[in-house]
């Protein structure tokens, strides 16, 4: 029983998708306190030129210590709109842009005012276009005790694991001997980011995986794992 817990983000990477692929029991950390300038709220596509983030505007004023499940979105910005063209635009010709545009374009059609609620679409969006089967769990709906590391620990009492897999930089904080104390065994990712087509010239990597979808469409997934045949450099040509 391989756990990973990690925080929602808006639109998420390919390394996100790798470690939920991996995992047997999939946990949003979504009841913690919410980090400014981070992942939580934005991300990153291709652009001609190399990449641009889309960002989607947070009430922050006077909010200094709020939690991400209270986190709203300031929807007195007109971000829905430009993410939406912004994608229209750069991905219009990209070989799978007719197959994926329409789901995106009913996630921006929607009224948001929690960005968790948001993120999650985001997420469900990639991970069942992708073919993803793990579960998504969500640690507000779980009864976690204790911080940091024995909070993990914690979820993964509760879930049953006998693995649990971490990004590379837990390494950084994850107290090792609290997961080893309770017969859990700790891994992590070292994720090595593959190479594909994409919609420019050159190579981007550490974008949305919204970026592999719209090029590779259904060889994504096989792709985020690195577990085709071709080389690399020339999969989804």
């Amino acid at each position: 029983m391989r756990v990973t817990i990690l925080q929602p983000s808006y639109l998420p990477w390919l390394g996100f998708f790798e470690q939920m692929s991996r995992s047997d029991k999939f946990v949003l950390l979504d009841d913690v306190q919410y980090t400014r300038r981070d992942w939580r709220n934005r991300n990153r596509i291709r652009v001609r030129e190399n990449w641009i983030w889309l960002t989607v505007p947070v009430q922050q004023k006077s909010r200094f210590s709020q939690s991400l499940l209270e986190t709203r979105i300031d929807n007195s910005v007109s971000w829905r709109r430009k993410h939406l063209e912004t994608l229209r635009q750069h991905y219009c010709k990209a070989p799978f842009f007719e197959k994926y545009f329409p789901r995106c374009q009913q996630v921006y059609e929607k009224d948001w005012t929690f960005l968790f609620d948001l993120c999650l679409e985001t997420i469900n969006l990639i991970k069942e276009e992708m073919g993803i089967e793990t579960p998504l769990l969500r640690s507000s709906e779980m009864k976690p005790g204790g911080e940091k590391t024995e909070r993990l620990v914690s979820i993964c009492r509760e879930l049953g694991a006998t693995h649990y897999l971490s990004g590379e930089s837990g390494s950084n904080y994850i107290a090792e001997e609290d997961f080893s104390s309770q017969g859990i065994a700790l891994e992590y990712q070292n994720y090595e980011h593959p190479v594909y087509p994409q919609r420019y010239t050159g190579f981007v990597p550490h974008l949305s995986a919204i970026d592999l979808l719209f090029n590779c469409g259904e060889q994504s997934l096989g792709i985020l794992k690195q577990d085709e045949t071709e080389p690399m450099g020339s999969r989804c040509s």
